[in-house]
């Protein structure tokens, strides 16, 4: 298993017990996965030496690196860079969640990635399933498996451990890092535009899964709700032409129903984690909590913090543009060109 001559734990006790045994072999009597593991570890310390815990440091940034880029899919970090186990020839491996590749791939190819795309078929206790598995060609090697959206709270088991298997998320990876190398600054990476994908090519990638997001008829009589989100981007844009937070804010505030429709803020603001300011944030995080405040029905507390914020008033606007918004049959632009007014407006701000 070290020279990667096998990759099952399985098949390596069954062919090893072969070799080394006469006669019949209970399971009892075969080492563990964790077992197998740990020898492995001991292997690779003696042959690699410091190189792998030099490997395992550039190996966690470079996960960090492409979990930014992947960060709508909710991207998390399993495997031997998470655990530190890596040896000679580890790969890095990450869950991603979406229904469908497409996105996906086409934001790789964007950004200059290499991939193949595997569907292999697995049957276990007479269940038969297929996992897609997309293969990074980079400085290190991706494994990325794709799962449904709603299966991102799903608690996978470990073949080793038999325990919940260990992840990190974004924020996680980033607090890993910077409690296991301090020298390394994760906020100076965000600052690093060769690091950072541009955000409104990501936004424009956002925003199509909208038109399969069919909405109470009641409550959006005008259809789907990428023709509600462009619905109020128009009308904010009437508003506030100069005014790109506010303008995003907009455009994206419903973009967590393509990704979790039952809390579609908090799913939002995760894929858009990064990619938007403070305000923009502040105005899709409380956009909902703003009908309450209209209909009289939010706490006390949570009125009086959201009167305190200096962006109140605008997330007032925000929610009267958001009903204003419901118009069947009225006039709006494509994603792309409403991503373009804003990248255009980004540029003439100098940003």
């Amino acid at each position: 298993m070290y020279r990667r001559e096998e990759s099952e734990y399985f098949t390596a006790k069954r062919k090893a017990a072969k070799r080394l045994c006469r006669g019949p072999i209970k399971p009892a009597d075969l080492p563990s996965n964790a077992e197998i593991r740990d020898v492995i570890q001991t292997f690779a310390r003696t042959h690699e030496g410091e190189s792998r815990l030099a490997n395992l440091k550039n190996m966690r940034l470079e996960a960090l690196k492409l979990m930014r880029l992947l960060r709508r899919f909710r991207p998390r970090l399993i495997g031997s860079v998470m655990t530190g186990h890596v040896r000679a020839g580890s790969d890095i491996d990450i869950h991603i969640f979406c229904d469908g590749i497409e996105m996906l791939t086409q934001l790789l190819e964007n950004d200059g990635y290499h991939f193949d795309v595997e569907r292999k078929q697995v049957v276990k206790h007479n269940e038969s399933r297929v996992f897609t598995h997309i293969h990074i060609r980079d400085r290190f090697d991706f494994e990325l498996t794709v799962y449904a959206e709603n299966q991102a709270h799903f608690v996978f088991r470990s073949s080793i451990t038999g325990k919940a298997i260990e992840r990190a998320n974004i924020t996680e990876l980033e607090e890993l890092i910077a409690r296991e190398y301090p020298e390394v600054n994760v906020s100076e990476m965000d600052e690093d535009p060769e690091e950072i994908a541009d955000p409104y090519q990501f936004f424009e990638l956002l925003l199509p899964p909208l038109a399969k997001t069919k909405q109470n008829p009641v409550y959006h009589p005008e259809g789907d709700a990428l023709y509600h989100s462009l619905q109020v981007f128009e009308l904010a844009k009437a508003e506030r032409p100069w005014d790109e937070e506010f303008l995003q804010a907009a455009l994206l505030h419903d973009v967590g129903k393509a990704i979790d429709p039952s809390n579609h803020v908090e799913a939002g603001l995760e894929a858009l984690d990064g990619l938007i300011t403070e305000r923009t944030r502040f105005l899709i995080e409380h956009h909902m909590m703003a009908i309450e405040y209209q209909n009289g029905t939010l706490g006390h507390r949570q009125r009086v913090k959201l009167e305190a914020s200096p962006d109140f008033e605008d997330l007032m606007l925000l929610r009267e543009l958001d009903n204003a918004g419901r118009v069947p049959g009225a006039v709006v632009g494509t994603p792309e060109e409403a991503c373009d007014y804003l990248r255009k407006l980004n540029e003439e701000n100098g940003e």
